[in-house]
């Protein structure tokens, strides 16, 4: 028996009969950055954008917000069946969603290569339904992007790092890298917690493995 599941964790994602229904409308959220007062959902001219799940979306944005030519960033629920989920829909594992981090940059500051490379830094990818202590679906770990450029970009670090991993004794990376989905943003108490809330919870950790970008990779 799976010892997690003895536990009552949910580690398999819902089928479409199994997943929560819902709602049509967004749920409210936050209308700025509490950063830098930026609006949380656009527009945003000249900008890209990219969404990464690494666990707890907490120090997840708060990893992002602190790179350079990042200009906004947002917590939601993304990879999963259900429309408009709240938290606590997520928490079950019965919406199908990931804890995701929406990142707004300017290109022309920052690449995509670099955010993936941090992306990697930031966790350990080999986990599975898990980052740390945090155990369930919602804290897998995927990368969604606009496009068939930036997925083979994305495809292509992760076979160079996933290299390094087993060098260093890591299993297999389980990180899934999709085409762009739904993202819905997250409730205003989880948008940039951790800027308000400075000394709350943050269950990031990577593995000490650098990862490697640029020509060669």
């Amino acid at each position: 028996m799976n010892i997690f599941a003895r536990f009552g964790k949910k580690l398999d994602l819902p089928t479409a009969d199994e997943a929560l229904p819902g709602r049509p409308d967004p749920i409210p959220t936050a209308a700025t950055h509490d950063v830098n007062g930026a609006p949380l959902k656009g527009p945003w001219s000249g900008l890209e954008t990219a969404v990464f799940a690494l666990g707890c979306f907490w120090g997840a944005e708060r990893l992002f917000w602190q790179i350079a030519g990042v200009e906004v960033t947002a917590v939601g629920y993304v990879g999963g069946i259900t429309p408009n989920p709240t938290y606590r829909e997520v928490c079950t594992g019965q919406t199908g969603h990931t804890e995701g981090v929406l990142v707004v940059y300017d290109p022309k500051v920052v690449s995509f290569e670099e955010l993936t490379r941090r992306f990697f830094e930031g966790h350990d990818p080999t986990q599975g339904m898990r980052q740390g202590n945090d155990i369930g679906t919602q804290y897998r770990s995927a990368i969604f992007v606009d496009g068939a450029e930036r997925q083979e970009i994305a495809e292509r670090i992760m076979a160079s790092y996933a290299a390094r991993l087993a060098k260093a004794g890591f299993g297999a990376i389980t990180t899934t890298i999709h085409e762009a989905m739904p993202f819905y943003y997250a409730e205003a108490e989880h948008q940039q917690y951790l800027h308000k809330i400075p000394h709350g919870y943050c269950g990031l950790g990577g593995t000490g493995v650098s990862c490697p970008v640029g020509v060669g990779v």
